[in-house]
This record gives C-alpha cells, structure tokens and sequence, in this order.
C-alpha cells in the first residue's frame, strides 16, 4: 500500500485544481484541445497535451504531474495499456498519480478493463464539464489506499464499473461550490501571465 489517491490534487485538506500540473493524452487534435478547454473553465491550466502515449511517457519520465485524462483508443500504446505502463513504471511519484480514462461507445467489458488497468475513473465521450468536474472532484476528495497485489497496481478496486459512492457532502452541492472557486481563480490569474506548455 502506497499512500492514498488523490493526495496530489488536495492541499491540506482542500481541493487544490489551481495549481494542479495536469497532462491531456489523445490522438484526437479536436477532442484534445476541447478537453483542455474544458479543464481551463475549472482554472485547470493544462501543461502537457500529448497525441501519443508515446510522447507522454517521454514527459513523465522528466516531470511531475497530478493528474493525466488519457483516450481509451489509440494507435500504438491505447490508454488501458498506458495505465498499466504508469503503474508498473517505477516513476515516483507520477506512478501514483490520478488517471481519468476518456472513452466513446465504451462496451461494458471495457469498463472493467478500466478498473483493472489501475484508471481511476473512465468518463463516455462526449462528456458535459459538470460530469469532467465531477470526476476530478471526487478523485480529489479520494482516500482510497494504492494497492499491489499480484499483477495489479492502483487504487483499491472495490469501488466496481467506476461509479463513485456518495459522500457525506452532496456532490452537486461540492461540485457547485468548487467550480464557484476555481472559476474565482481562473479570473484573478487571467489578469497574471500564465506559463502553460504545450508537449505535442
């Protein structure tokens, strides 16, 4: 057992989205650039945009994220093979970060295959902001230990098919009050420079 989730994304306690170091991982230029878009809403600046696998890894194995949002399918190395590369890396601490698996028409077999690859979640293309959101706060707000047991390595599997349990907090009372604070943030820092990358 290694620590707990979603550790990278809270700071003492409170959901810290705006100085999350976050990587976007598809092949899809127009799914990649509207997920970025839709992470800035939230104050999320997107550091590293990746098309390929590939060129994620060659960034992870240099830098720090906290979160990565990965496609499901693409060519090469698909996002489950992806995860459990990440997982079975050896990259402290990016092995543990949180991963959001980002699919289309995903068939019921695939959700477990999401599970069981060390994902987080997986999110169905197209995804709204507030149902991206969601997973991220919840993700956040994870206590769930990081086991290896076997050949699997990632958060503890007893949460099945990726549905998050409800909390002592309502989520969309959460969900509200976070994206009230992150889009207060994103309005402040839109008057500072900004020093997102790009990593295609």
């Amino acid at each position: 057992m290694v620590g707990a989730v979603g550790e990278p994304l809270r700071d003492t306690g409170v959901i810290n989205l705006n100085g999350a170091v976050t990587m976007v991982i598809d092949d899809t230029p127009f799914s990649l650039d509207l997920t970025a878009q839709a992470l800035l809403g939230f104050g999320i600046q997107t550091k590293y945009t990746c098309h390929s696998a590939a060129k994620a890894i060659e960034i992870l194995e240099d830098s720090k994220v906290d979160l990565i949002l990965v496609d499901t399918e693409m060519p090469g190395m698909d996002g489950y093979e992806f995860v459990r590369w990440l997982r079975r890396s050896g990259l402290e601490p990016n092995a543990f970060a949180p991963v959001i698996l980002t699919g289309a028409h995903v068939r019921r077999s695939r959700v477990t295959d999401a599970r069981d690859c060390g994902a987080n979640f997986l999110i169905t293309k197209p995804f709204s902001a507030a149902a991206l959101l969601e997973r991220i706060v919840w993700v956040a707000r994870d206590q769930r230990p990081f086991l290896e047991l076997g050949d699997y390595m990632g958060p503890d599997r007893r949460i099945r098919d990726g549905k998050a349990p409800e909390g002592e907090e309502r989520r969309s009372d959460l969900i509200r009050k976070t994206a009230f604070e992150a889009q207060q943030r994103a309005m402040a820092a839109s008057t500072g420079p900004t020093d997102g990358g790009d990593a295609r």
